[in-house]
Protein backbone atom coordinates (compact mmCIF):
# COMPACT_ATOMS: atom_id res chain seq x y z
CA UNK A 1 0.00 0.00 0.00
CA UNK A 2 1.35 3.43 -0.92
CA UNK A 3 2.41 5.75 1.86
CA UNK A 4 2.40 9.49 2.23
CA UNK A 5 6.07 10.43 2.79
CA UNK A 6 5.51 14.09 3.64
CA UNK A 7 3.18 13.37 6.54
CA UNK A 8 3.33 11.25 9.67
CA UNK A 9 0.88 10.57 12.46
CA UNK A 10 1.61 9.69 16.06
CA UNK A 11 0.48 9.43 19.65
CA UNK A 12 1.70 11.13 22.80
CA UNK A 13 1.00 8.87 25.78
CA UNK A 14 0.86 10.76 29.07
CA UNK A 15 0.25 10.15 32.75
CA UNK A 16 -0.05 12.23 35.90
CA UNK A 17 2.33 11.09 38.60
CA UNK A 18 3.07 12.84 41.89
CA UNK A 19 1.18 15.93 40.66
CA UNK A 20 3.40 16.13 37.57
CA UNK A 21 2.66 15.52 33.92
CA UNK A 22 4.86 12.85 32.34
CA UNK A 23 5.10 11.91 28.66
CA UNK A 24 6.20 8.66 27.03
CA UNK A 25 8.79 9.12 24.30
CA UNK A 26 10.57 6.80 21.89
CA UNK A 27 14.23 6.80 20.84
CA UNK A 28 14.86 5.87 17.19
CA UNK A 29 16.85 2.72 16.55
CA UNK A 30 19.76 2.21 14.20
CA UNK A 31 23.33 3.41 13.87
CA UNK A 32 22.50 7.02 12.97
CA UNK A 33 20.71 7.58 16.29
CA UNK A 34 22.84 5.28 18.48
CA UNK A 35 24.84 8.07 20.17
CA UNK A 36 22.28 10.88 19.94
CA UNK A 37 20.09 11.79 22.88
CA UNK A 38 19.14 15.47 23.18
CA UNK A 39 16.69 16.33 20.40
CA UNK A 40 16.57 12.74 19.14
CA UNK A 41 13.57 11.37 21.05
CA UNK A 42 10.12 11.52 19.48
CA UNK A 43 6.49 10.66 19.92
CA UNK A 44 5.91 7.19 18.43
CA UNK A 45 4.82 8.04 14.90
CA UNK A 46 5.12 7.01 11.30
CA UNK A 47 3.98 7.30 7.74
CA UNK A 48 0.33 7.34 6.75
CA UNK A 49 -0.86 4.69 4.30
CA UNK A 50 -2.71 6.00 1.27
CA UNK A 51 -6.40 6.25 2.13
CA UNK A 52 -5.76 5.76 5.88
CA UNK A 53 -7.08 8.31 8.34
CA UNK A 54 -4.42 10.15 10.33
CA UNK A 55 -5.90 8.94 13.63
CA UNK A 56 -5.85 5.28 12.54
CA UNK A 57 -2.28 5.73 11.27
CA UNK A 58 -1.27 7.25 14.62
CA UNK A 59 -2.73 4.30 16.55
CA UNK A 60 -1.18 1.74 14.18
CA UNK A 61 2.24 3.36 14.31
CA UNK A 62 2.20 3.66 18.10
CA UNK A 63 1.42 -0.04 18.39
CA UNK A 64 4.03 -1.04 15.79
CA UNK A 65 6.76 0.95 17.53
CA UNK A 66 5.93 0.13 21.16
CA UNK A 67 3.80 -3.03 21.19
CA UNK A 68 1.11 -1.06 23.06
CA UNK A 69 -2.37 -0.56 21.61
CA UNK A 70 -3.66 2.97 22.27
CA UNK A 71 -7.10 3.13 23.86
CA UNK A 72 -9.36 5.58 25.58
CA UNK A 73 -10.13 9.16 24.71
CA UNK A 74 -7.80 10.70 22.17
CA UNK A 75 -7.09 14.42 22.52
CA UNK A 76 -6.24 16.09 19.20
CA UNK A 77 -2.94 18.00 19.38
CA UNK A 78 -3.03 19.29 15.82
CA UNK A 79 -0.09 19.30 13.45
CA UNK A 80 3.46 20.63 13.39
CA UNK A 81 6.06 20.92 10.66
CA UNK A 82 9.49 19.48 11.40
CA UNK A 83 12.75 21.05 10.23
CA UNK A 84 13.07 18.71 7.22
CA UNK A 85 9.56 19.69 6.10
CA UNK A 86 7.54 16.66 7.25
CA UNK A 87 4.14 17.41 8.79
CA UNK A 88 3.32 15.40 11.93
CA UNK A 89 -0.28 15.01 13.15
CA UNK A 90 -0.70 13.94 16.77
CA UNK A 91 -3.14 12.90 19.46
CA UNK A 92 -2.60 12.40 23.16
CA UNK A 93 -4.04 9.71 25.40
CA UNK A 94 -3.73 9.03 29.09
CA UNK A 95 -2.47 5.65 30.19
CA UNK A 96 0.34 3.55 31.59
CA UNK A 97 3.21 1.69 30.00
CA UNK A 98 6.28 -0.13 31.22
CA UNK A 99 9.19 1.03 29.04
CA UNK A 100 11.09 -2.20 29.73
CA UNK A 101 8.26 -4.19 28.13
CA UNK A 102 7.99 -2.30 24.85
CA UNK A 103 8.64 -4.03 21.54
CA UNK A 104 9.24 -2.48 18.16
CA UNK A 105 8.85 -3.51 14.57
CA UNK A 106 12.03 -3.96 12.52
CA UNK A 107 13.20 -1.80 9.66
CA UNK A 108 15.78 -2.33 6.94
CA UNK A 109 18.09 0.48 5.87
CA UNK A 110 21.18 0.91 3.75
CA UNK A 111 23.92 2.26 5.99
CA UNK A 112 25.97 4.17 5.20
CA UNK A 113 23.78 5.36 2.34
CA UNK A 114 25.10 4.14 -1.01
CA UNK A 115 27.35 1.50 0.59
CA UNK A 116 25.29 -1.53 -0.40
CA UNK A 117 25.43 -2.59 3.27
CA UNK A 118 21.87 -3.29 4.50
CA UNK A 119 21.11 -3.39 8.23
CA UNK A 120 17.97 -4.59 10.02
CA UNK A 121 17.20 -3.10 13.42
CA UNK A 122 14.26 -2.05 15.62
CA UNK A 123 12.62 1.17 14.50
CA UNK A 124 12.57 2.20 18.18
CA UNK A 125 15.40 1.00 20.41
CA UNK A 126 13.94 2.19 23.73
CA UNK A 127 11.12 4.17 25.33
CA UNK A 128 11.03 6.16 28.54
CA UNK A 129 8.85 8.38 30.68
CA UNK A 130 9.94 12.00 31.05
CA UNK A 131 8.64 14.85 33.17
CA UNK A 132 6.94 17.16 30.66
CA UNK A 133 9.53 19.91 31.13
CA UNK A 134 12.50 17.53 31.08
CA UNK A 135 11.10 15.97 27.89
CA UNK A 136 11.65 19.26 26.07
CA UNK A 137 15.42 18.65 26.34
CA UNK A 138 15.14 15.28 24.61
CA UNK A 139 12.29 15.47 22.09
CA UNK A 140 12.70 16.61 18.49
CA UNK A 141 12.50 20.43 18.94
CA UNK A 142 9.53 20.82 16.59
CA UNK A 143 7.54 18.36 18.71
CA UNK A 144 7.85 20.46 21.89
CA UNK A 145 4.69 22.15 20.65
CA UNK A 146 2.75 18.90 21.23
CA UNK A 147 3.75 18.90 24.90
CA UNK A 148 2.76 22.55 25.26
CA UNK A 149 -0.59 21.90 23.55
CA UNK A 150 -1.25 18.93 25.82
CA UNK A 151 -0.54 21.03 28.91
CA UNK A 152 -2.97 23.69 27.64
CA UNK A 153 -5.69 21.06 27.11
CA UNK A 154 -5.26 19.66 30.61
Amino acid sequence: MAKTFTESAGMLLFRRKDNKLEVFLAHPGGPFWAHKDAGAWTIPKGLINKGESTLLAACREFEEETGIRPSGNFLPLGSIRQKAGKTVHAWAWEGEADPSQTTSNLMKMEYPKGSGNWLTFPEVDRCAWFDSEEAKNYINPAQIEFIDRLKSLL
